[in-house]
């Protein structure tokens, strides 16, 4: 299967770097429980530069971070040093201050009244904790634009001192929920969530290329973020994430490798087990990876700021749910992932997928803005279907 598959790989990567307005450069990898089956990279860092784009490139990963942050809360649930339902602000404090945004008044100012309920880390987990994101939401985006509300990208606290967009545990809206888990667990474990990842985290699985802090060593095999302009060309950005963060964003703050989060990705494929030590019970990842939405659905995410993201969905017309954390495709996808697989993406078009079931997953990284990119994303969805079929034409043989 490998051999027969990295054939199709290696064509898809490198005709989504040099066909139509294509992409700079790509990293892509499949893994089994055992280890990686398919390791590919086509392109360079940066168009203005000449290095090439190789496996061991560093990227900002963006809302990948996002699932490691929701395992290390898996870990304190399993402790028991975290209740779920539990108001977060018994952890972090400051989130009992925030209130619900009902609008802007005829002067312009936010209205702005009490919450029905406390916030609980189960809510923050399931994005239905109330908070968005100022490009994926209007209230947002008129916050940052007329009253200054810094963009999470500056890693300050202040970014995610928003108000809530409605009543706690009412609606799902993607947004800084798991930055805010990522205040739960410093308020539990007294360190800062980079150092808690560093020792319950990575050192079991071998993790050693992820961080929240950049460096030279990161920057000297970083691959470049790239605007996409309306004529489809692309410019290179001189963009990084502040190398000394006053929070350790856990929605988004990370860097790494492909290689790394393959690791993280097998972890999820052996019932939390790592290479150095396991690194969550089976049962918590048995409990982790149902649907914990209830009823409640996720929705597309309309693009309110169009140079970080189009209006996007993955597979429109499709039931998703949410997990901790993860989205879960409740159907069969296009691709022929399988109903009850788990993935999602970063913002700058990275995309992954974990299939329990069969025991692969999937991780593909350019570094575009805005999110949705067409010609990254095709060649994502090219990259999985063409997994599926090569393992659907071997389970038939």
């Amino acid at each position: 299967m490998c051999s027969e598959f990295a054939v199709d790989a290696d064509a898809i990567l490198n005709e989504t770097v040099t066909t139509g307005p294509g992409v700079p450069g790509v990293v892509a990898m499949v893994t089994d429980r055992n280890g990686n089956i398919y390791e590919g990279a086509a392109g360079k860092r940066r168009t203005d530069k000449p290095e090439a784009m190789t496996t061991d490139s560093s990227f900002a990963i963006f809302s990948t971070t996002k699932a490691i942050t929701g395992t290390a809360a898996l870990q304190l649930i399993e402790e028991g040093r975290l209740d779920l339902d539990a108001p977060a602000k018994r952890y972090a404090p400051d989130i009992g201050k925030l209130q619900v945004i009902d609008g802007f008044d005829a002067n312009g100012q936010p209205m702005l009244r009490a919450p029905k309920r406390d916030v609980t880390t189960r809510m923050l987990l399931l994005h239905t904790g109330g908070f968005g994101y100022d490009f994926f939401n209007e209230n947002y985006l008129r916050l940052a634009t007329d009253h200054g509300q810094p963009s999470v990208i500056t890693s300050s606290k202040a970014a995610i001192m928003t108000p809530l967009l409605f009543d706690p545990g009412s609606k799902w809206e993607y947004g800084t929920n798991i930055d805010w888990v990522g205040q739960v667990v410093e308020g539990i474990t007294g360190k800062r969530l980079g150092e808690v990842f560093a020792e319950r985290i990575f050192k079991p699985l071998g993790m050693a290329s992820t961080t929240f802090e950049i460096n030279d060593t990161v920057r000297s095999k970083l691959a470049g973020v790239h605007a996409r302009n309306a004529d489809g060309s692309l410019t290179p950005m001189d963009f990084e994430l502040p190398s000394n963060p006053e929070v350790h964003m856990g929605g988004h703050g990370l860097y790494s490798t492909v290689g790394d989060y393959m690791r993280f990705i097998r972890m999820w494929l052996n019932d939390g087990n790592g290479p150095h030590g396991r690194v969550l019970k089976a049962e918590t990842v048995r409990m982790a990876e149902k649907n914990h939405l209830g009823d409640l659905k996720v929705t597309a995410l309309p693009g309110v700021i169009k140079s970080l993201s189009n209006d996007a969905e993955f597979f429109p017309g499709q039931s998703k749910s949410w997990s901790f954390t993860f989205m879960v495709n409740d159907e069969e996808a296009p691709t022929g992932r399988p109903a009850g697989a788990l993935g999602w993406a970063g913002l700058a078009n990275l995309f992954y997928w974990i299939d329990r079931q069969n025991g692969f997953g999937g991780y593909w990284a350019t570094q575009i803005l805005p999110f949705g990119d067409p010609a990254s994303f095709t060649g994502y969805m090219r990259f999985e279907t063409a997994f599926y079929d090569t393992l659907h034409r071997r389970k038939a043989a």
